[in-house]
């Protein structure tokens, strides 16, 4: 059973790591086409990356590209998120 939890905690790493690389990509990517004045990233999407887990990477985007810093969906949003999902960690971690 061990090789299955192993399995498992390599999916879970990977899968934050590719869905936080790529909140803070879209991130980024959003505020470029914001300043070229180019098609821009939905904001649903944006926010579901943050949902997915992508959180803490779109937080820091946020923090470093200066965007999405002034709509209260996303500077009072995204942190909830995050507090929800380490919430959720930490019963998860404590009772599994």
């Amino acid at each position: 059973m061990k090789g299955g939890m192993d399995l498992l905690r390599e999916l879970l790493i990977f899968w934050f790591s590719a869905v936080n690389l790529m909140a803070f990509a879209l991130c980024g990517w959003d505020k470029l086409a914001a300043k070229r004045g180019a098609r821009r990233v939905p904001e649903r999407r944006l926010l579901t990356f943050c949902v997915l887990g992508g959180s803490p990477a779109f937080l820091l985007g946020m923090a470093l590209f200066h965007h999405k810093t002034r709509k209260p969906k996303f500077y009072v949003g995204v942190p909830l998120i995050l507090v929800a999902q380490l919430t959720l960690l930490v019963l998860a971690l404590r009772f599994l």
